[in-house]
């Protein structure tokens, strides 16, 4: 698929600016664009693993490189004024629910005021058209029902990661409706995504990347809450719909303001038992446990779902692979890359495969 066609060729020399750029996302996101076309800015602490997909793809070579936290607005509009970018993607986050509790204050100020930072920073660089502020799909108030959660859902959150994103999404909604309502201000959005798997994540304590090293060791598979459900899916499925956001915000403005959910199909919606069977399975052997008993335990939800109506209704974007192929290519990927495959090569494949495939469901970001 021609990089020419997708997204309406908006972001070929453009200059965007990807917050967190050096972690799994915000690689996956980086290289991505760089395929587009784009110049790419980025704005992160040091990759958080190692190894780590930033420094696999070698990135840091072929982007502006600024090493910078997020809570210090000062650095961060020093480098936002020098870049002067079009688009802001605003991925930097301290992630993970169990860290959260560890550290809460860490957790509130990444998250919430590193949001606030970014969009205070970025009201006073002259050329920013659009605003995507990425937060998580765990921002809704979690009432452990069947029911998929709408954008109109309540926000709220239990531990301290799922309180943050719901207080970075008011944020978000608080500046945009204070500071960027002028037709002639940057359109601003937040997009909510699920679970996320791929290739290149090696942080610990999420499911995939501690899959990956216990298979690799020969080693059980601990699984904290084989039952939780969660909406699971290809990291490239909330990319691609960041970017056509990205692209519609700037292209149209205003006019697709405001929160969005980005999902997999019904069918990912699975239990982590699944997740961890279908990676065994990809895998070609393995096992699982549950934790020890008597271990340690903090609250996490037991069932999450998103309902990407208004994504498919309003913005033509619908999730593109199911459960089965992103475990698929996600397990390939670490298979191929441990075996001494080139991990910039294979994520070049992937997203090839993965626009081959959209481009055949019909969706409009194909072009």
């Amino acid at each position: 698929m021609s990089a020419d066609r997708l997204f309406g060729d908006v972001y070929r020399n453009r200059r965007v600016l990807v917050t967190g750029h050096t972690g799994f996302k915000g690689s996956w996101l980086t290289f991505w664009l760089l395929e587009l076309g784009a110049h790419v800015v980025g704005y992160s602490l040091e990759p958080p693993t190692s190894p780590s997909l930033f420094e696999k793809l070698g990135l840091e070579e072929r982007i502006e490189h600024h090493l910078g936290d997020v809570r210090d607005l000062a650095h961060l509009r020093e480098v936002m004024s020098a870049a002067r970018p079009e688009i802001v993607f605003h991925l930097a986050a301290q992630a993970l629910v169990r860290q959260s509790y560890d550290e809460p204050v860490m957790t509130f100020e990444t998250n919430v005021m590193g949001a606030v930072n970014v969009l205070e920073a970025a009201r006073f660089v002259p050329g920013v058209r659009a605003i995507v502020n990425v937060t998580s799909d765990k921002c809704y108030e979690n009432r452990e029902w069947e029911f998929a959660y709408r954008e109109n859902d309540a926000l709220g959150g239990h531990d301290p990661y799922s309180a943050s994103k719901g207080a970075a999404e008011i944020v978000t909604a608080a500046y945009r409706r204070s500071f960027f309502a002028d037709p002639q201000c940057p359109a601003v959005a937040a997009g909510r995504a699920g679970n996320v798997v791929g290739g290149g994540d090696w942080a610990f304590d999420r499911i995939i990347p501690d899959c990956v090293r216990a298979l690799t060791a020969g080693e059980p598979i601990v699984v904290r809450h084989p039952d939780a459900v969660r909406p699971w899916q290809h990291v490239l499925e909330p990319l691609s719909a960041y970017l056509w956001l990205g692209s519609r915000l700037f292209t149209d403005g205003h006019a697709f303001e405001g929160s969005w959910n980005f999902g997999p199909h019904s069918g990912g919606n699975l239990a982590v038992r699944n997740v961890v069977e279908g990676a065994i399975a990809e895998w070609g052997g393995g096992t699982w446990t549950g934790p020890p008993a008597g271990a340690a335990s903090v609250h996490e939800a037991h069932t999450l779902k998103l309902d990407c109506a208004k994504a498919s209704d309003v913005l033509d974007w619908r999730p593109t692979w199911t459960a089965a192929v992103a475990l698929h290519e996600t397990i390939s990927w670490y298979r191929r890359v441990l075996n001494g495959e080139s991990a910039v090569a294979l994520t070049a494949e992937c997203i090839a495969a993965y626009t081959g495939s959209a481009s055949a469901s019909g969706v409009t970001w194909v072009g």
